[in-house]
């Protein structure tokens, strides 16, 4: 972690008031924290998150500020980024997002998330990246590093074990220790140890009785004790119940939606606390360190401040930079028949399904984003295909909710967010009483259109999923099937035309069960950002080989998966994680049970052989692997190369394998390349419960190299000690 000069914040801290050191450590703003003027100590201004800069909001209550200089780039989400399997294209958008929010003025952007995805019913698991916590450690801690390059503080979010959004502020949840330390913290600490994340966020969740945000365990016993942490800690917005337990934590800052700033658990009552000798003034002092230390990281304060980096927002290299992440990001899920990629000199395209033509950068929540622009689906195709092709869209399925915006609109002018959801509640609840009859008829003669035309049309692109009605901060998703009767449309398409190219768009896995045998070429892609509709354009026409690979497993069912399977997802009051540390991947590849699409999952225009796998044991230093990688194809691609560790024989028991290391190359047709990895000896390593630290049980272990969890093209056996 930058060290900076303790000196200047120790004579800063001795010329404050205690009401001054209070209004530090609250919020006085809905997106800043307090400053003092007469010290030259400056408010903390704060933004949502990680799709791009987060509209500006009024000073003083959470009403949108309707100005014309917040619109923004808006980047692919962070299970996008994770599909890219790149560190490098991590870290650039990094470097976007922290330009981009220092170019508005922020000093901290409340990203990456990095909550591991353990149901594919979580509603914000568009926002985090993966399942497995190598992955996350990889990738978060690259994204870390770009966004503070730009004198602006990530903020890594949310601590910890924070897997659901049913009950979110006061669920209770629990995990075994095992699972805890190999699961759900590993990157949450490599966020502190690698990418040096100058801030992190408490959780809104209670874990083991506690609030997240006021849990000395996690915040004092973890972070500041075995991780030896000095950065800011800060609460979600309202995640602070309790003044005693939030003043005598690690928590630094409290912030919330409300106005009454003054009225803040860590404010007045705080103050009042400390004068009647209830709370020592000395933890007031170790929270205004840490925000002082802060502020001489962000060059705010100090000798260094006339050096801040200033920032730029919406630049055309900060479009290209995004353009590059979303085509990496796109995963081609099955291509028989070689249907994909397509010709561009198609006479007629038949182009189905409203998520084609829906831009998706406003909803999710805390992730919405104004975007300067956002290509959709049907921008991005007719913009590659250009004049000489006919492309007749038809929607195909009926979203209710469109009405609503179609009704009312984007009010632009509108300063009152409140009102705005009230006309939208109150112009969806007239539109339900229609009756369902209605808009199951509306639903008929939409899908009745599409295949008519599927049917006349040879080349047809359906282009289905999910929204931010489903992917969205606050709820859950009921269902594990396509809302608005998409299923039923999707099998009539392919009934009418086989040859139809299936895109998906989703935060998260979807069922495919009533389709999947039928469809035969699937591209599978997250949010992703202003030039989403662009990126997947250039891969249905080859322009970009695809070589995005799937972060988080596709279940065939959701009773396959483990999270659902032992009963506890998703309930009230609490919640116990009875799968432990067989999450994902592990679950499935050690009790045999498949999967729709594997772990690491994802198809190329051209093919790659493996071989020549070679390894070295070093003792003490781990084990130092070479092989070689060749594009055997008639295209240029790129191909994620995974590294998995078996332990055969183990004194507790471990998943058949699990992922230790990644890389990505690109290939010329014919072109090889050798590969040289290195695996530490954590790599071998599990969580001990008796001796509550990381052990190696020494003996022999299994090296996989392979394509996906299911494709292992290379192993062999070593002895690490």
């Amino acid at each position: 972690m930058k060290k900076v000069n303790e000196a200047v914040i120790e004579e800063l801290l001795s010329q404050m008031t205690l009401e001054e050191k209070v209004g530090l450590i609250h919020g006085n703003g809905i997106f800043r924290s307090g400053g003092v003027e007469r010290l030259g100590i400056p408010s903390l201004k704060m933004s949502d998150g990680p799709m791009g800069v987060r509209r500006e909001f009024e000073d003083q209550r959470w009403f949108l500020a309707c100005k014309t200089d917040d619109y923004v780039s808006y980047l692919p989400s962070n299970s996008a980024i994770a599909a890219t399997w790149n560190k490098e294209l991590a870290y650039t958008s990094g470097q976007v997002l922290g330009s981009e929010a220092r170019g508005r003025g922020k000093d901290v952007i409340l990203a990456p998330g990095i909550n591991i995805k353990r149901s594919p019913l979580c509603g914000r698991n568009f926002e985090y990246m993966s399942e497995d916590p190598n992955l996350i450690e990889e990738l978060a801690s690259s994204m870390i590093r770009g966004i503070q390059e730009n004198d602006v503080a990530a903020c890594v979010k949310h601590f910890a074990v924070n897997n659901q959004e049913t009950d979110r502020l006061a669920v209770d949840t629990d995990l075994e220790d095992r699972a805890l330390f190999e699961i759900y913290l590993p990157g949450f600490k490599a966020a502190i140890k690698k990418g040096e994340s100058y801030s992190i966020m408490g959780a809104y969740n209670k874990f083991r009785g506690a609030q997240c945000c006021e849990n000395t365990y996690l915040l004092k016993s973890i972070l500041r004790e075995e991780w030896e942490y000095d950065g800011t800690i800060i609460s979600d917005w309202g995640g602070v119940h309790d003044t005693k337990a939030a003043a005598n934590s690690p928590l630094d800052i409290e912030m919330d939606v409300k106005s009454n700033f003054d009225e803040y658990k860590m404010a007045n009552p705080l103050l009042e606390a400390v004068k009647r000798k209830e709370i020592s003034e000395d933890e007031i002092d170790k929270k205004v360190r840490n925000i002082l230390r802060l502020m001489l990281r962000l060059k705010m304060i100090g000798e260094e401040s006339e050096e801040r980096e200033s920032g730029t927002y919406n630049t055309i290299s900060h479009q290209q930079e995004i353009l590059k992440v979303a085509r990496e990001s796109i995963i081609l899920l099955k291509n028989e028949e070689n249907r994909l990629p397509l010709k561009k000199n198609i006479k007629k395209l038949a182009v189905i399904g409203q998520n084609a033509n829906i831009l998706h950068s406003a909803g999710g929540g805390s992730a919405e984003v104004k975007a300067l622009y956002e290509i959709s689906p049907l921008l991005g195709i007719r913009m590659e295909l250009g004049g000489n092709t006919e492309v007749t869209y038809r929607p195909g399925y009926y979203v209710s909710y469109q009405k609503v915006f179609d009704i009312i609109g984007y009010q632009e002018t509108s300063t009152d967010v409140m009102t705005e959801r009230a006309k939208r509640k109150k112009v969806w609840l007239e539109l339900e009483k229609e009756g369902k009859e209605k808009r199951k008829e509306e639903e008929r003669r939409l899908r009745e259109e599409a295949v008519l035309l599927a049917r006349e049309t040879e080349d047809v692109i359906l282009v289905v999923g999910l929204d931010h009605h489903q992917d969205m901060e606050g709820r859950d998703r009921k269902s594990y099937e396509l809302p608005y009767a998409q299923e039923q449309l999707i099998e009539e398409v392919l009934d009418a035309n086989p040859n139809t190219i299936l895109v998906v768009f989703a935060g998260s896995p979807v069922s495919m069960q009533k389709f999947i045998g039928k469809a035969k070429a699937i591209v599978w892609s997250y949010y992703n950002g202003m030039q989403g509709g662009k990126a997947l354009s250039d891969v249905l026409f080859g322009i970009i080989n695809p070589s995005g690979k799937l972060p988080e497993s596709m279940p065939k069912t959701l009773s396959d998966c483990p999270a659902h399977k032992f009963g506890e997802f998703g309930t009230k009051g609490s919640v116990y994680y009875n799968e432990g540390i067989m999450v994902g991947y592990r679950y499935y590849d050690t009790e045999d049970i498949t999967p729709e699409f594997c772990f690491g999952h994802g198809l190329s225009y051209t093919n790659f052989t493996y071989k020549d796998l070679v390894t070295r044991v070093n003792k003490g230093k781990g084990v130092f692997l070479s092989f070689s990688v060749r594009n055997t194809g008639k295209v240029a691609g790129a191909e994620t190369i995974q590294v998995y560790v078996s332990d055969p024989v183990c004194s507790v028991k471990r998943p058949i394998h699990e992922l230790k290391g990644f890389t990505k190359i690109f290939l010329q047709p014919g072109e090889e390349k050798e590969i040289m990895m290195e695996l530490k000896p954590s790599a071998f390593t599990y969580y001990c419960t008796k001796s509550k630290k990381f052990v190696l049980e020494g003996g022999e272990f299994i090296i996989e190299v392979g394509s996906s969890s299911r494709d292992i093209r290379l192993n062999q056996t070593v002895r690490v000690e």
